[in-house]
């Protein structure tokens, strides 16, 4: 039960850490060395992606 949760907990962080890359790396937050850094748009999605898996497989886990 605890596995679910934290696939689920650090699911949400990836998408949420991936978005904010994504729009620092596309330069749409200023004040970061990551602004306008290529690496961080495509990072971001990658990230994002990886943490939407990881939050399916907690819920399909917390279903069971």
């Amino acid at each position: 039960m605890l596995r679910g949760w934290l696939a689920l907990a650090l699911g949400l962080l990836a998408v949420v850490l991936g978005a904010l890359w994504t729009v620092q790396g596309l330069g749409y937050i200023e004040g970061s060395v990551m602004t306008g850094v290529r690496l961080w748009a495509v990072a971001g999605p990658v990230l994002a992606l990886a943490g939407l898996v990881a939050l399916w497989l907690g819920l399909r886990t917390r279903r069971r």
